[in-house]
């Protein structure tokens, strides 16, 4: 019941304790139970809106950066990756397999905040031998939602 609870969430995080009971076919208090201790055991953690920020008046620049790195004895690429997801304008960092080891996500106002963060900030810690930034343009797809799809028709097909 977990993975199910989990993955209705993950869907729409704004869905009831009572909606998740009727969808499951069991007791809304055993729902909040088992919501209770995913939170506690950190496997949920947290809830978060998807905001299409284009069709705001916020300006702002996503930039994903390829890092690659010196691996430190003992703590590997830990460490700075957490140097790196500390700074705020960090949304997320994963390590990876292949031509880089570090992906970082990162948010800016302008091109030139993007630029500033890669030149005086990540590039200047001292296991980082080279990045690569790639800005993005456009997003089509984020965590499964679609942005600007196109509607269909009374037909059935696609404007």
């Amino acid at each position: 019941m977990k993975n199910k609870i989990l993955k209705l969430l993950e869907g729409d995080a704004r869905l009831t304790d009572k909606q998740l009971a009727i969808m499951l076919g069991v007791d809304e208090a055993e729902i909040r139970k088992e919501i209770d201790s995913l939170e506690k055991s950190g496997t949920i953690l947290g809830y978060k809106t998807i905001v299409d920020w284009e069709k705001t008046e916020r300006e702002s620049v996503t930039a994903m950066i390829e890092v690659k790195l010196t691996p430190q004895r003992d703590r590997g690429f830990d460490r700075v990756a957490e140097k790196i997801y500390n700074y705020p304008e960090v949304q997320a960092v994963y390590l990876m397999s292949g031509a880089y080891d570090l992906s970082v996500l990162i948010e800016g106002k302008t091109m030139k905040e993007v630029a500033y963060f890669v030149s005086q900030k990540l590039s200047t810690i001292d296991s980082v031998t080279s990045t690569a930034t790639h800005f993005v343009l456009h997003k089509y797809k984020d965590k499964g939602i679609l942005y600007d799809a196109p509607e269909a028709d009374e037909r059935g097909t696609f404007n």
